[in-house]
Order: C-alpha cells, then structure tokens, then sequence
C-alpha cells in the first residue's frame, strides 16, 4: 500500500499530541478546527488505523497514533537539521537548538553557557526545557531534543552519553535549625521536618517526591517557590529547610543565616551526562553547543 505523508499532516499530528486538544493542535498548526480534524480523517483513512482516541476532556494517542509521532518528530528534526545545514552557506538564521535539562543544568551553568554560545552565534535560537533525567533521554531518543543534559546515563535507540560533570545535592538549614550542626546526614532522617522546595513543575521537586516515596515516607511541604534564592531566603526565614545544588547553596550560605549539610545518600552526588542522538548527524550549531558545554567543564568550572 502506497502511502503519502504530508509535511502539515505531521505538524498537525506532533501539535496535537503535545496539546491533547484537537482544538490547541490545529491553532497551533495555524489551520481551522474543521480543516485538521478532516486531515486527521484523512490519515487514518490512508493508514488503515485510528490515531486518536476522541472523549468529551480531548485527544489521545492511540498505540498508532504514538508511533506515527514518535517517527512524524524524527521526520521534522532531521528537516530542520536539513535547513540548518544548507543555511551555513547563507546569510540569515541557521537554526534552532532544542536543549532538555534538569533542575541544576538550568539554574546553575546553563545561563551563562548560553549568554556566551549565543553571543557567538547571532543567527541560531535556542529552546531550552527542564525535565525529570528520564524525560530528557526519552527526548532525545524521540527527537523532540537535540542536546539532553541527564543525571541518567542509559536508555534511548540510539542515544550517545557524554560525561559531563559533578552534580552534588546538599541540605540547607537555618542556622539555628536542629540539624544545622552535623556534618551529614541521611536524606530519611530530614524527613522528620518541613520542607521548603521549587514549584512541583521543576524536575528536583519530583526527584525529591520519588526519594521519599522510594523510603515508603512523605515529604511535608510548607512552602514551593520558584527558585534557589527564594528557597534560601524562605529557609533564613525559619519556614523549613530544602535540598538544593551545592553550588546555589555555597552563594546565598555567605550571606544569609543558613548552613550546608552533606546528604549521605548514593543519589545526592549524581555525574551528570549530555546526551545527543548520533552526534555525527546534528547541524553544526548543535555540535558546537555541545563543544561550548565540554569546554566549560574542561576549563574546571565545578558544581559540586
């Protein structure tokens, strides 16, 4: 059976399955609710196979329907990566990077990695996403990223781990907290207290929230914010302690009557990795995004 793919049709497909909402999707294809719901019509007709489920709350992928966005990704990526290729020859944009990171990667390093990749690269825009370790791999090895940066180092056809460096979680006390003056601790006994932490879209929230639920216990949060400086200044406020990068911890230590403990556990010191899925393949100004992350580790700069 000859089957032809439209290039809309797999906009449309990847923009609804992101959404959930056949309604988002085709806003977001620029096309009327009518005309995408009569191209979808149209590809199930085509492959011989629903892509959707259809219900009152919206839209989800059937098995079908996974595997025709999984490859529709692949398919778009590697036609950006197409434009991008060809536009080094031109003037213009290049191109657009897609970078998946986790919690430390995003506040920590990546700001100024960037401040400086694009200084350098006037004409390429990056999109850069905070997930959960796994969900940046699963990315990467969908398509839906170029460059991952993952405390998991496995997982994904396909995927190459470069190492990268140090990520070491500590917990952070009021000074006059009752834990404030051990050396280290384990991440169970903190339990006993309440939590300051990052809004639960963060990728540490979650990793904190399995931690606990991997001891079969419950985290008591007080407060959720939605960055390091305001998690410190809520802990120098006695509102409860929280587990933070060390090196977010060691700026706001100097300033704010707060101490640093050491977590015991085998997970608070974590060698994080960039992941990319065949690095031969990427456009050139991915690989030099990846080349601008390696030489900063390179060039000593630690966050343990």
């Amino acid at each position: 059976m000859a089957v032809y793919f439209d290039l809309t049709d797999m906009h449309l497909m990847v923009n609804v399955a992101a959404a959930q909402s056949m309604t988002k999707g085709a806003e977001q294809s620029f096309l009327s609710l009518p005309a995408a719901s009569n191209r979808v019509k149209n590809l199930e007709s085509r492959l011989g196979t629903a892509l959707l489920y259809r219900n009152s709350q919206g839209v989800t992928l059937t098995p079908s329907g996974e595997a025709f966005v999984r490859h529709a990704r692949i398919v778009l990526r590697q036609l950006e990566h197409l434009r991008g290729d060809i536009q080094e020859y031109a003037s213009g944009i290049k191109g657009r990077v897609r970078v998946y990171a986790n919690t430390t990667a995003m506040n920590e390093f990546m700001p100024d990695i960037l401040a400086r990749y694009l200084a350098e690269h006037r004409d390429v825009n990056v999109e850069l996403r905070e997930r959960l370790s796994h969900q940046v791999v699963k990315a990467v090895a969908d398509g839906a990223a170029d460059i991952g940066i993952t405390a998991k180092a496995d997982g994904g056809e396909n995927v190459e781990f470069l190492p990268y460096r140090n990520d070491r979680l500590v917990l952070v006390t009021h000074a006059d907290h009752p834990l404030a003056g051990r050396e280290s601790v384990d991440f169970a006994e903190t339990l006993a207290y309440d939590y300051v932490s990052l809004s639960e879209t963060s990728a540490i929230h979650a990793f904190l929230l399995q931690a606990a639920d991997d001891l079969g216990r419950m985290l008591r949060f007080r407060v959720e914010v939605g960055n390091f400086e305001a998690v410190c200044r809520m802990i120098a406020a006695n509102v409860g302690i929280g587990v933070i990068p060390a090196s977010a911890a060691r700026r706001y230590v100097r300033d704010l009557p707060l101490r640093r403990v050491a977590l015991n556990d085998a997970w608070a010191l974590r060698r994080l990795h960039i992941c990319v899925k065949q690095f031969d393949r990427l456009p050139i100004f991915a690989k030099e995004l990846v080349s601008v992350l390696l030489k900063d580790e390179a060039e000593g700069v630690t966050h343990d």
